[in-house]
């Protein structure tokens, strides 16, 4: 927890002597210091709201401390379309968050089991699918495969990039090539569904895991729902596209508390692993 304490102060621009930093609700807009909302892992203690995490402060939270080796870091997204902002908006998103790109990917321990992980960050242009991402996951995948390691991968997104085209949908593909061989080696593939995961990357690796884990009212969805509304012609339900939907109709195995996150994926790793 210190380490993870450590990381948000860091992201957050609070520095290491400030124990009294408040924080303040998105949703409740309830004021609360910093090191309460951190032990309550970044869940708001007065309504329950869950602070999006970067993906450095999820690695810290959920990896053993100095465990996680980075990988594939150089994969970096290129405007190979000359796509018109495109490079202001990826100079941007690395100036903001200090991350190359919209996923984070290594090897770390989870409970003193070794595995690979990812982790999408939605302050990097939504977390959308770019080649990048794509390409770094594959490598991720196969990593694992060579190394017969497990893999655990928590997703957000808004879903392809657009400013990579016909690309960025490819690597839908891509990576579900890379997750079935894996898969066929006899590897274990878990997911954690966060908010938002949309798009492109739910129509993909989010839903291929053998275990599939969901945070409380994550978002999880493929198209908007105006747009499903529209071609449909139907209402749709007030909780429709939530986590606690898709577990009611069989797309989720488990709703976990982010607290409770560490201690169930160390189960299951020990589990299903030698």
């Amino acid at each position: 927890m210190k380490n993870f304490l450590s990381t948000v102060r860091t992201k957050l621009g609070f520095g290491e002597k400030e124990p009294d930093s408040v924080i303040a609700c998105p949703k409740c807009r309830h004021e609360d210091s910093l090191k309460r909302v951190t032990d309550n892992s970044m869940v708001c203690p007065e309504c329950g709201y869950y602070h999006r995490l970067g993906a450095r402060e999820r690695i810290a939270m959920i990896c053993d401390a100095d465990s996680f080796q980075e990988l594939f870091s150089s994969v970096r997204s290129e405007d190979f379309l000359n796509f018109p902002k495109y490079k202001e908006k990826l100079s941007g998103a690395v100036e903001k968050t200090g991350e190359s790109e919209a996923v984070i990917c290594g090897t770390a321990a989870i409970g003193g089991r070794k595995c690979a992980i990812f982790v999408m960050d939605s302050r990097f242009i939504m977390a959308s699918m770019g080649s990048a991402v794509g390409e770094r996951i594959t490598r991720l995948f196969e990593h694992a495969c060579e190394n017969r390691l497990p893999v655990v991968g928590f997703t957000a997104s808004g879903g392809a990039r657009m400013q990579e085209g016909i690309l960025s949908l490819m690597q839908m593909a891509k990576v579900s090539g890379a997750i079935k061989r894996h898969a066929n080696a006899g590897n274990l593939y878990i997911t954690v569904l966060t908010d938002p995961t949309t798009g492109g990357v739910t129509a993909s690796f989010a839903m291929e895991g053998d275990i599939i884990l969901a945070e409380p009212k994550a978002l999880v969805g493929f198209a908007g729902r105006r747009v499903i509304e529209q071609n449909t012609g139907e209402s749709l339900p007030a909780d429709f596209q939530t986590a606690e939907f898709l577990l009611a109709h069989g797309f989720v195995d488990k709703i976990v508390e982010r607290r409770k996150q560490r201690e169930l994926l160390t189960v299951l790793l020990r589990q299903h692993t030698a």
